[in-house]
Parts: C-alpha cells; sequence; structure tokens
C-alpha cells in the first residue's frame, strides 16, 4: 500500500484556474495495460489535450447561470461521442485489461460535492451514532470531464452513489466512493453535449469495490449470471484519477457496471419498450398486501400510470389455487411471470451466497415486462456482497431453511410447490457443473487476480478498503476456498433430497 499520492504522477495534469475561461494543457494518458510489475512510465504515454475549465461563481451566490458554455468539442467524432452510434462492447468492456478514466473536475464543483455530501451524512470521518441515516436523496450531479485513451467526453454529469455502503464508507474517512456517471446530464446547459455518448453508452456506475478485498465480487458474480444465460450488465476493471484542482489523484480499482435502464434491455432483449421497474422497500418484498406504487419505481413508461402488470403478479402469486389446485396456480404464474428465469436466479444465487438482495433485503433487483413473451423478468443487480457468506444474518441456506414465506413470498411460495423446487434442483447441478464450476472459476480467480494485482496493490490510504497488500492476497484466497466450499454445499443438499 501507498502512503500517499505519488507526487510525480499529480504533476502530470496542469490546471489553472481562474476568474474567466482558460485553456490549459490538460496531460491525459493512454490506457493502463495488464502487465504486472510495470511502472506507470513503462506504461503510460503522455499526450497534451486542451481542457476548458473554469472557476465557479461564488458559492454563497445562488445564481444557476453557466459561464463555461462556450467551448468546442473538438474530440467528438460519432464512433465516441455520437448516440446514433451502436454499444462498443468490446471497446468499453474488456475482460483482458485494467482501462483508465481520468475525472477533471473544477475546485469549486469537487467542494460542492462534498458539501452536498456532508449535508447528507455528517462530517466526512465521523460517525455519530450505531445507525444509518434514512434519506431518500441522491447526492448532486455536477459536470466534469472524463478523460480515456487521450480523448475527452465534455461535461458529463458525475455523482457520488450508493446507499449504506455509501454513507459507511464517507463516515469511515474513505474517499474511494462509488460514482454514477450521465454523458448528457447537462445537455440543456451545454449544447454541444446533446446525445452526448461514451462509445454508444450514456451512464454507467463506476463502483468502488465496497469492503471487499478481492476487489472481484461485483465482476464475478455478473460474469456468473451472465455464463448461466441470465440478463445481466456487462461489467470491467478500471482504475480511476480524478483532478480536482491539484493533479490526478489515485482514487483506486473500480468496477464499470452497465446500466440495466441504459444498453442492457436494449441489447439483451428483443424489444426495450417494455415497463422496467427497480423495486425497493416493503412493496419490494411481495409480501400480501404490501404493494405501492413507490415500492415499483419505472425506470421506462415513467408518465404511464398503469402497474397492472405488478398487481397482476402479486394477485398469481397470492392466490388460493397454490394449495387447492397447483397446477392452474402455476399455470397462472407462468402467464405472468418468468418463473424459470427466477429459478435461474434462485440458483445462482444460493450457491454464490449473494445476501444483500431478495430473500434478506427488498432490493437489488430489476423486474422488465419483455413485450417479445409477455412476462416480467428477473434481473438481479448489485452483486458485491456475493460470494462470502454474508451480514446481517447470512446468506440464505439452499433449502431455504428458516425463511419466512410471508415476509419473502416468490422464494417460500415458489420452493414449496413440488414441480419448481424439482426444478430448482435441477437448476442447482447445472450451474454447480458449469457456470461456478469449481476449476473453471478458481481459474478465474487466477485471471482477474493476476491483472488486478498493480492497481489493487497500488490503492493508498484514505482511498481504499485494504489496510495492506496482504488482505488483497488474503480476499483472493478466501474466494478460491468459498468455491470449494460451496461445490460441497450443493453436493450435501442435493443428496438429501
Amino acid at each position: 500500500m501507498q502512503n500517499r499520492i505519488d507526487t510525480q504522477a499529480a504533476k502530470r495534469v496542469s490546471q489553472v484556474i481562474k476568474q474567466f475561461i482558460f485553456i490549459v494543457p490538460f496531460c491525459a494518458f493512454l490506457t493502463l495495460s495488464a502487465c504486472g510489475g510495470s511502472s506507470d512510465s513503462d506504461i503510460e504515454e503522455v499526450i497534451s489535450e486542451e481542457v476548458i475549465v473554469e472557476e465557479q461563481s461564488d458559492p454563497d451566490n445562488d445564481s444557476n447561470e453557466v459561464t463555461d458554455a462556450d467551448f468546442e468539442a473538438t474530440d467528438w467524432t460519432d464512433a465516441t461521442h455520437s448516440k446514433s452510434a451502436d454499444p462498443d462492447f468490446d471497446e468499453v468492456f474488456d475482460d483482458n485489461q485494467v482501462k483508465r478514466l481520468d475525472f477533471v473536475v473544477t475546485e469549486d464543483r469537487w467542494q460542492s460535492m462534498l458539501d452536498d455530501m456532508t449535508g447528507l451524512y455528517g462530517t466526512f470521518g465521523q460517525r455519530s451514532g450505531n445507525t444509518l441515516l434514512d434519506t431518500d436523496e441522491d447526492p448532486i450531479f455536477v459536470p466534469a470531464e472524463v478523460f480515456y485513451n487521450g480523448t475527452q467526453w465534455y461535461r458529463v454529469g458525475i455523482r457520488f452513489k450508493g446507499n449504506s455502503s455509501l454513507q459507511i464508507s464517507w463516515q469511515a474517512g474513505i474517499l474511494k466512493l462509488s460514482f454514477k456517471l450521465d454523458f448528457d446530464e447537462f445537455e440543456d446547459d451545454y449544447p454541444q453535449i446533446d446525445n452526448q455518448r461514451f462509445y454508444g453508452f450514456k451512464k454507467f456506475s463506476l463502483k468502488n469495490n465496497y469492503d471487499d478485498a478481492s476487489l472481484m465480487r461485483e465482476k464475478v458474480a455478473a460474469d456468473i449470471f451472465r455464463n448461466a444465460g441470465m440478463a445481466i450488465s456487462n461489467t470491467a476493471f478500471y482504475s480511476l484519477y480524478v483532478d480536482h484542482g491539484n493533479g490526478p489523484e489515485y482514487f483506486g480499482l473500480y468496477t464499470l457496471v452497465e446500466e440495466i435502464d441504459d444498453t442492457v434491455i436494449d441489447t439483451q432483449f428483443n424489444d426495450n419498450d417494455g415497463n422496467l421497474y427497480k423495486p425497493e422497500d416493503d412493496g419490494a418484498t411481495f409480501a400480501e398486501g404490501s404493494f405501492s406504487q413507490e415500492s415499483f419505481e419505472k425506470k421506462t413508461n415513467e408518465d404511464d400510470e398503469d402497474w397492472s402488470d405488478i398487481h397482476a403478479l402479486f394477485d398469481a402469486l397470492h392466490d388460493d389455487t397454490r394449495t387447492s389446485d397447483p397446477a392452474t396456480w402455476r399455470a397462472n404464474l407462468e402467464a405472468v411471470f418468468d418463473v424459470d428465469v427466477f429459478l435461474t436466479y434462485l440458483a445462482i444465487n444460493g450457491i454464490i451466497q449473494n445476501w444483500d438482495t431478495y430473500g434478506r433485503m427488498p432490493h437489488n433487483y430489476y423486474l422488465y415486462n419483455d413485450p417479445n413473451t409477455g412476462l416480467l423478468t428477473w434481473i438481479p443487480w448489485d452483486n458485491n456482497e456475493a460470494l462470502q457468506t454474508g451480514k446481517q444474518g447470512g446468506a440464505l441456506a439452499l433449502d431455504f431453511s428458516g425463511l419466512n414465506t410471508d415476509s419473502w413470498p416468490l422464494i417460500g411460495k415458489i420452493y414449496a410447490d413440488e414441480v419448481y423446487q424439482a426444478r430448482y434442483n435441477e437448476l442447482l447441478l447445472e450451474v454447480i457443473s458449469s457456470a461456478f464450476e469449481t476449476n473453471s472459476i478458481q481459474a478465474t480467480y487466477d485471471q482477474y487476480s493476476a491483472l488486478i494485482e498493480p492497481e489493487a496493490t497500488s490503492e493508498v490510504i484514505g482511498y481504499s478498503f485494504l489496510t495492506s497488500d496482504n488482505d488483497f492476497y488474503q480476499g483472493v484466497e478466501a474466494l478460491d476456498q468459498h468455491a470449494e466450499q460451496r461445490a460441497e454445499a450443493v453436493s450435501v443438499y442435493l443428496n438429501s433430497q
């Protein structure tokens, strides 16, 4: 672990902020390769770029006047910036490289982000009491310049993101926070960036690998879901540098995550016109009588005041025919809900012990009403807590022993049906023999750990959840052991059936 920011790297980007608009040289950097042991000077080519930066007006002035709109987007090309370009998955989500992103944000805008966080969660590095603060507010967006491979994206909306992980990191004094990026968030203020995209993508989540010593769980979990045939976000490893007035500072190794409501439904379903929901809170449990519109936030078709598809799922799930006429109950449920996708999800989730989601927590999944099938389809989200025993009661047992069916009826009622339970058992065997086969998944851990080791062991105090390099190596070893333990757990469970 480095104990301070590399001062040489900090000098590579110079930023001069005055009262008016200036054009200043910015040193952007080419992609970091995966060559372990190479120094920055071995793998970086410094390219002179022009960045327009501007001193924010007096922070006490409430004016929202935009004073830095006079610029030319000289790096703009159709392939890199235009909405007309198809998403370039090979460029953005490369499993064989750790790529690099740079954010350049004015000092005042950065301070406004920090001030907003203080208003939401209190003083940085301080925690009062043993409970987390409850807020429905998202942190604020500010415009920033984003650089990748020597190319600039202009006035990109960036903000901090997360729920409990964001608050805990902030109060622990760790500035390695997750970000949300929206490339045309400020297009109304800056017409030059109308429909700006990043190789065909409008927005991303940049996840900080919270409380994950291996720094791999978010990515590996997504790989497992995808390899088992589920719709899921693409992911990739990126190192992040942020210049907020003092030159580029290394914020650590992040996982870039494709947004469900951006390109996932556009590219992984045949029709993207269906309702996409991000369930949260009480209604997201599907407990009888718990429905509320607020619990099923629409991410598409927001102006359509119609939740009839969700109502239909509630009705089918809780119908009395479940016990009186199971075949009719299954037919009615399967007419509105893709049960086989959900059973696949349960099998994977049970094996990888992803506890921070349905069954323990009423969040971290999406439902998409696929127009091609007319069925609500389960899409996993936010998998950084997977691949471990779990917290707050731990991950669910493979036989769901101890589960309160009234509280989590999608699991309890479906697993209680003998036909669905038999299918679940088949899927467990399928997943443990393929997508989570022990030797295969351990080879993935070997590949990714070798890839990210230089960036992981270069994280700096205050921008890392690691306390030493050894934390990383132990985190990788724990994943290897977990894979073996899960294979044994599945074997024991299936032998008991």
